[in-house]
């Protein structure tokens, strides 16, 4: 059983088994890396303006009501057997991969700072992965196995989910459809009042149905590419990882997580123009340590 859902963030950031002096010497590189790059190559990493809209639905109420939907759902995964152990490889792998790419997120959103940051991975055939707001990281063991994700492939999947949830992409979601006035209504939790618990319960299971739009998609995947640049892993994995994601729906209607993303020749070509600034940082970055292999396919999460 993974007790990284009752255990706070504090060992390893995200429940890896991890010195804190190692992270400390990553966070160190990383940020002497970022000083020597050009102005032209940091602005891979300027993509984090936030929508104004986010302003009217409060960062709290969304980051409790994830927090209680991700422990709903690990609860559900651990009573079918589908949540992974921690010694299981891949969920190390996936926790090595969040653990280099964590000590950057609050050059992007402070309040990465505060989040308490969560690695999962859930037996799943689905090619799924999500980052809800807060820094609560799924993985579903079918993207992972079927498509036989490289560490760098990997990197740019979680780049892109952790920067949805950097640039507050479900709190922008919530308050531009049909839940902003309850949110609002629910203002005066905010203020101590001890309601913030309910309307945690309520919108919690909206946050995992929310659709993003192109311009967001758009925007996660820049960042997503600078994020996992920076982290030490190959930014072209990204398109690589697309080809696959193609082949593997076959011209099939794209699973949920593709649903408004870009067809993939456009996705690729979007990629490959982004290159040019996203490598320098690839190419500054300090080399991850370690390297895993893929699960063998069809290989579940236990």
């Amino acid at each position: 059983m993974n007790d990284n859902a009752r255990r706070p963030a504090h060992h390893g950031a995200c429940g890896c088994a991890c010195t804190r002096h190692g992270r400390r010497t990553f966070t160190a590189a990383v940020a002497a890396a970022a000083l020597s790059l050009p102005a032209a190559v940091q602005a891979a990493m300027s993509e984090c303006t936030r929508s104004a809209a986010t302003r009217l639905v409060p960062a709290r109420a969304v980051e409790d009501s994830a927090a209680q939907q991700y422990l709903s759902l690990l609860r559900e995964a651990r009573g079918q057997r589908a949540l992974a152990a921690p010694e299981n490889a891949q969920l190390q792998r996936l926790r090595y991969i969040a653990q280099r790419m964590i000590p950057l997120a609050a050059e992007c959103n402070g309040r990465a700072r505060q989040w308490r940051w969560e690695v999962n991975l859930l037996g799943s055939p689905q090619l799924n992965a999500f980052c809800m707001p807060g820094g609560k990281i799924a993985f579903f063991s079918g993207i992972l196995s079927q498509l036989q994700l490289s560490d760098d492939e990997v990197a740019v999947v979680m780049g892109h989910e952790i920067g949805h949830a950097l640039l507050e992409h479900a709190r922008e979601r919530l308050a531009k459809g049909t839940g902003t006035q309850l949110l609002l209504r629910g203002g005066a939790a905010l203020l101590g009042l001890g309601q913030l618990g309910d309307m945690a319960a309520q919108y919690g299971s909206e946050l995992l149905s929310l659709k993003f739009s192109r311009d967001d998609e758009s925007q996660a995947d820049a960042l997503g590419l600078a994020l996992a640049a920076r982290a030490g892993y190959d930014p072209r994995a990204g398109v690589s990882l697309w080809r696959k994601m193609e082949a593997a729906t076959h011209g099939r209607a794209p699973p949920q997580w593709l649903s408004t993303h870009p067809a993939g020749p456009t996705r690729i070509k979007d990629i490959e123009a982004r290159l040019p600034a996203v490598l320098p940082l690839y190419e500054s970055a300090p080399r991850p340590e370690r390297r895993f292999a893929p699960p063998r396919a069809g290989a579940g999460a236990g």
